[in-house]
């Protein structure tokens, strides 16, 4: 997937772009920074994702660069990385596409960074004749339900664990494209 997929310019110093294959280190590191931000907002925890080698931080994202159902994106402020997103289609279910990992570094929260990069998969989902996006966010998480509903989800009757054996939800959300 070429950069002109998602690229897109959130002020003159910021910018969403698909990660590059050779850029699995900073991918790995945003990955674990936001998992050591909010913990209950991931079904993955830390521990599980510190457990990756480099070979497999490295599979993971080339995994994701260049396939037609699948993007990994990064937000730049600058030359520093302070977000991520990764948006996938759903093979079981035609038309579909899901937007996981969502994450923008505390620091840049309230730039319109979140929003540029929920918008980044959006366009990217658009792209892909997918005719709904869905998510899951944390019940509770008022600031990312409020991003979310802000760029037109709509909250589901759909409830689930975050993770096996967790007491906290997820509620799902989902977009018509």
């Amino acid at each position: 997937m070429g950069h002109a997929d998602v690229g897109q310019s959130v002020s003159p110093s910021a910018s969403i772009r698909a990660f590059e294959a050779h850029e699995w280190r900073t991918y790995r590191d945003l990955r674990l920074r936001a998992l050591a931000d909010a913990p209950d907002a991931f079904a993955r925890t830390l521990a599980e994702e510190q457990g990756r080698s480099d070979t497999e931080w490295s599979s993971l994202l080339a995994s994701s660069v260049g396939s037609a159902w699948q993007i990994s994106a990064v937000a730049e402020l600058g030359a520093r990385a302070v977000g991520l997103a990764y948006g996938r289609l759903e093979a079981e279910s035609p038309g579909v596409a899901r937007l996981y990992s969502m994450w923008v570094e505390p620091a840049a929260r309230r730039s319109g960074v979140g929003r540029a990069l929920v918008d980044a998969v959006v366009s990217w989902a658009r792209s892909r004749s997918a005719r709904r996006l869905v998510l899951q966010v944390t019940e509770g998480n008022a600031p990312a339900v409020h991003l979310y509903e802000r760029a037109g989800f709509v909250r589901t009757q759909e409830l689930s664990p975050l993770r096996p054996g967790s007491s906290l939800r997820v509620r799902t959300l989902r977009l018509d494209l």
